[in-house]
């Protein structure tokens, strides 16, 4: 089964780079979060917005998992709530840096309690090849 990947962590913490990576390793569908606000033309933070972009990532990555897709989506996605909306089959912190360059991102974000793969450095091939192969691991 095709799963649905969230790569989150704090603004800067390269979760786009290991996105990118794993996105070639995998053949997947890939949705990063700046590119789907752009999109959208949607740039509220506020804690209605993040919860809309929440959803909003998951229906667009539900439609690529129907598809027969893995997806990874990288956004911040900082808070629980925000992420049982997303609701990922497995879920990749990176956890490289103690504060990202938004005061109000950082005051909100919530580590994860539950994950399945901890990133502690920037190292984005390496990691991408962990995260493969766990995935191929768990769906054979």
């Amino acid at each position: 089964m095709k799963k649905k990947i969230l790569v989150m962590g704090l603004p800067g913490a390269g979760k786009t780079t290991l996105a990118r990576k794993l996105k070639d390793l995998l053949d997947a569908k890939w949705l990063n979060a700046d590119q789907i606000r752009k999109k959208f033309n949607d740039w509220d933070f506020s804690p209605e917005g993040r919860i809309r972009q929440a959803k909003r990532m998951s229906d667009l990555a539900d439609e690529y998992i129907k598809e027969g897709y893995y997806v990874i989506a990288d956004f911040i996605c900082p808070t629980k709530e925000a992420r049982e909306i997303f609701n990922p089959q497995f879920i990749i912190w990176l956890d490289t840096i103690n504060k990202g360059r938004f005061d109000d991102t950082n005051e909100m974000f919530v580590k994860p309690d539950k994950y399945d793969l901890k990133v502690s450095t920037k190292n984005a091939e390496k990691w991408a090849k962990q995260a493969h192969n766990m995935l191929i691991n768990i769906t054979e």
